[in-house]
């Protein structure tokens, strides 16, 4: 089969990734950017695997029942909406139809078990205009900056008017900082990796973090362009070292405002810094809370664990219902976002440990447990360590189907643990991400 090899596909489903899945004539499975399940398209390979190819649709043959207008007109050139053709029920099923399959399949549970155990999805926020957060690429063509929106495919970068999926009263802030750093960059040697855009509208708080490598930079010069852009509260600089997939914070500098940025979820007022992690929905977050205190039910007279804790999205709630609660948290810019919010909301009754969660795992014994890892889910030896602790309930929250569904398998054999609900969460709508919360309770054997 050539690259310019050109097919009739009927799409399938939606896979947990942008594309949808189809099968040629030959039964091979072919994955399709640009459609969505249900379509009936044109699509030109552009990529062959031993058992699998890719292709890109160029034609609609037949729109699927499924397919919508999309709210935002850059669909399909930005990377951001890779779904914003797909109809928000459509998304619900296909989100929760991904956790039960990794659970079924990584998971060894079984589609029945599976099933049982996944609770319907929860959509806390609306579907556009729910981002805190957006990030815009930079690039340099013919001596000319460029700063825009990523290119869907990974590559490129999209001149946007506006991004449908940030907070609705800050729409026009990528144009507005985008204009700013071109001009910026027409007067001034800088050459910036990428740009964060930090905004509430709970706090009023907007803040523009500018991401290059150590050297000279016209600091007051961009302060200036933006204040007359954007009026941020707070513009930082954000420099790294290392290789691309290796960066390391080799500094912070504070150009303009507070030097960071500040949300309230329900009650507790977070205070992150531009490199610490915060979730990009906070209607979401606040639903990711309740779920792991409605779960885990924390008593005044227990002690709690939270491991990869960030900046306290847990800790501060756990703090207020447990008698004292060990966070621990391996990036140094969250361990300090931790103490100091810590600190500003008058909680003494947590340990902020920094370090890796295997190394610095707390000399404790816990009575409910938080995990909130990253991507790759939990080392072996975490699960262990966890498995042998006298908890009555692990809240596990997840941004990943797969890994998540690798270590329940882990917990499971462990022998201590076992699932009984998982609770997939829509933080991400337009997109395949999906979030999840599980609570695993002790098996009675174990106790």
């Amino acid at each position: 089969m050539s690259e310019a090899c050109e097919l009739d596909l009927t799409c399938e489903r939606m896979t947990y990734g942008p594309d949808a899945v189809a099968h040629d004539a030959e039964g091979r499975t072919v994955f399709v950017s640009g459609a969505v399940a249900g379509d009936r398209v044109r699509a030109v390979i552009d990529r062959e695997e031993e058992r699998w190819s890719h292709a890109r649709a160029c034609e609609l043959l037949e729109a699927s029942p499924d397919r919508v207008a999309p709210a935002c007109p850059y669909v399909g050139a930005c990377g951001g909406c890779p779904w914003g053709a797909l109809s928000r029920d459509a998304q619900a099923r296909a989100k929760r139809g991904s956790v039960v399959d990794a659970l079924s399949r990584i998971g060894r549970m079984g589609d029945e078990r599976a099933e049982v155990l996944v609770a319907p999805l929860v959509c806390p926020s609306e579907p556009w205009g729910y981002r805190n957060k957006v990030e815009l690429a930079v690039s340099s063509e013919g001596g000319r900056t460029a700063l825009g929106m990523h290119a869907a495919g990974g590559t490129g970068v999209v001149r946007v008017k506006s991004c449908r999926l940030l907070d609705k009263a800050h729409t026009g802030a990528v144009k507005s900082v985008a204009g700013a750093l071109s001009y910026l960059a027409g007067r001034h040697p800088i050459e910036l990796e990428r740009v964060g855009i930090r905004v509430s509208r709970r706090t009023g708080e907007v803040e523009v973090a500018l991401w290059d490598r150590p050297g000279a930079f016209p600091r007051a010069q961009a302060a200036r362009v933006l204040a007359d852009a954007l009026r941020p509260t707070s513009v930082v600089r954000v420099m790294q070292k290392g290789p691309a997939k290796a960066r390391r914070i080799a500094g912070v500098e504070c150009l303009s405002g507070f030097g960071s940025w500040s949300e309230l979820v329900g009650r507790e007022r977070m205070r992150v810094s531009a490199p610490s992690f915060f979730q990009v929905n906070t209607l979401g977050a606040e639903k990711l809370v309740e779920l792991v205190m409605e779960a885990l039910s924390p008593a005044e007279d227990e002690e709690a664990m939270d491991l990869y804790c960030g900046a306290g999205t847990f800790t501060l709630p756990l703090a207020r219902r447990a008698g004292f609660v060990s966070a621990v948290e391996s990036y140094g810019p969250a361990v300090r976002d931790l103490r100091r919010n810590l600190e500003e909301a008058g909680v003494d009754n947590v340990d902020p440990i920094g370090g890796d969660a295997g190394r610095e795992f707390p000399d404790t014994d816990a009575d409910v447990i938080v995990v909130d890892p990253p991507r790759a889910g939990l080392a072996a030896d975490v699960v262990s360590r966890l498995s042998a602790q006298p908890a009555r309930a692990i809240a596990y929250v997840s941004c990943d189907p797969a890994t998540l569904a690798r270590d329940l398998a882990r917990f499971e054999e462990a022998g201590a643990f076992s699932p009984v609900r998982v609770t997939p969460v829509d933080l991400f709508p337009q997109t395949y991400h999906v979030e999840t919360v599980t609570l695993l309770e002790r098996r009675p054997s174990s106790a």
